[in-house]
Parts: C-alpha cells; structure tokens; sequence
C-alpha cells in the first residue's frame, strides 16, 4: 500500500526530519542524540512512505511532546521514579520509532501488501497511547491500582494503572488512527479505526504489565522510593534491581510494546479492516 519512491520523495522526508528533529530539539522536546535519531527514524519513515506514513508519527511526536510539558509543575514531584524525563535521547527514539522504520522498509519491498501500513499504524498506536497514558494518567485524582493483583500503589508506579490512565490509553491510539484515516484513503473505514484503536491499547497495556513483571525496578535510599531509574552504587557500580532484569529497561518495554500494537492492528485490520 506505498507508491514508488521518488528521489524528491526521500528528500523531501529528509527535509521534513531535519525539521522535526531541529523543532524537537529547540523546544526541548529531543536532546542532540535523540535529534540524530529523530532525523534518522523520520527520513526512513517519510521518504519511504510519504505523508500517508508521516502523519501517526507527527500525530504521535507533536501530541506526545506538548502532553509532556501540560502540568508540568504537577508531575514534577513524580519526575525520580520514571528512568526518563521529557527529553528524549536516541533510545527512546529508536525505542518509540524502530520499528515504523523497518516496516517503512518493509512496504517498500511488498508494495502490493496491506498489513506493513496496519502494522505501523498499530506500533504508532502503541507508543502513543502509552505516553498519553502516562502523562495524563498520573493526573488521576484516583490511586493506582497495579494491574497484576489490583493492589493500590502509589501514583507513578510501574504498572500502575487508573480509569483516567486507560481512557487516554483509547483517545492516545484513536488519534493516531485518525491521522492515518485522514491521510491514507484506503484505509477510511471504521475497521481500521477500530483495529489500529485496539492495538494501541494493546500494545499499552502490555507496557503496564511489563512494568508491574519484568521491567528493571530500583530502590533509591535517598529518596525512599522505587524507581525506574539506575541507582549507582557508592563505588559508581550500578545497584542490583530490586525486581526485574537489568536489560528490560523502558525503552526494551517501549519498543516490545509498539511490535505487540503492530501485530495486533495488522491481525485485526485483516479481519475488520477488510
């Protein structure tokens, strides 16, 4: 579902991710790794796929970002426990992007298949279902209930989740639906709304259950309290988790998380998407 590619098509992507990424790092938003990445994922994505393929992921991007800097003063107290602040590096990039860029590839290669684009819808999905989920769940006046045991914890806690938490999960992957029922005219029907809709939820949800399971969980003893974030040990040796695996870090939670979106979107988009 791609047209042939054009050189004036790559170099207009390329442009298009020079900008994005020069945006992202002015206001903040990339570091100068996380800007390198940007340009690199976005020129993959755009010229590869053209607006159709640009438009989940600045849907993704620009939401993402302006959500991060709203009530900024209110999630500030919450800013220790997560491994990452709004300022994206390079892994969080590839984590949130990676796999929109191989499945750009991967289009470009079956140019006669549908499910590269329900797959990449899904994955876009995914990530941006979970960062709307954690930048406006942690707003909840509610206290989060773990979504292993439905034992409350306190607000910020990896696998956490709240009513407020999983409704931006739906509205964070149906706006990425939209953009590209707005952008691609295959793909305007209420099937692939729905698929690409469920698999951000999925793949959102699975990011929780990672968090609650296996994700990397450290002990800070200086501010009595779990977090995501390595604590160094009085030697500069990274500390032991208190749960989980050291190599399932956010960023492996995020990019396990935007595959699930993606297989579920293309295996729903089969069926409903007809």
């Amino acid at each position: 579902m791609s047209a042939p590619v054009t050189t004036q098509q790559i170099l207009i992507g390329l442009g298009l991710a020079v900008a994005i990424g020069l945006a992202g790092r002015l206001v903040r938003a990339l570091s100068i790794s996380g800007m390198i990445a940007a340009i690199i994922t976005g020129t993959i994505i755009f010229g590869l796929g053209g607006l159709p393929w640009a438009a989940p992921m600045l849907a993704f991007f620009i939401s993402s970002s302006l959500l991060s800097k709203l009530f900024a003063s209110r999630k500030h107290a919450l800013a220790e426990k997560f491994e990452k602040g709004a300022n994206r590096d390079w892994g969080q990039v590839f984590a949130n992007g990676a796999v929109g860029a191989f499945l750009a590839v991967v289009a470009l290669l079956a140019p006669g298949e549908s499910w590269p684009w329900l797959a990449y819808a899904g994955a876009m999905a995914a990530v941006n279902a979970d960062t709307w989920a954690t930048e406006l769940g942690v707003l909840s006046q509610a206290q989060p209930r773990l979504i292993t045991s439905g034992q409350p914890v306190p607000v910020g806690t990896s696998g956490g989740i709240t009513l407020l938490g999983t409704l931006s999960t739906l509205a964070g992957g149906a706006f990425v639906a939209l953009a590209g029922w707005i952008f691609q005219a295959a793909s305007r029907s209420f099937g692939f709304i729905a698929a690409v809709s469920l698999g951000g939820l999925a793949g959102s949800l699975l990011d929780s259950l990672l968090g609650a399971t296996i994700q990397a969980i450290y002990y800070d003893p200086v501010r009595e309290k779990e977090t995501e974030r390595v604590i160094l040990l009085p030697d500069g040796s990274p500390a032991k988790p208190l749960r989980g695996f050291t190599w399932m870090n956010n960023d492996m939670v995020n990019l396990i998380s935007s595959v699930c979106g993606a297989l579920v979107a293309a295996l729903l988009g089969r069926w409903l998407a007809g």
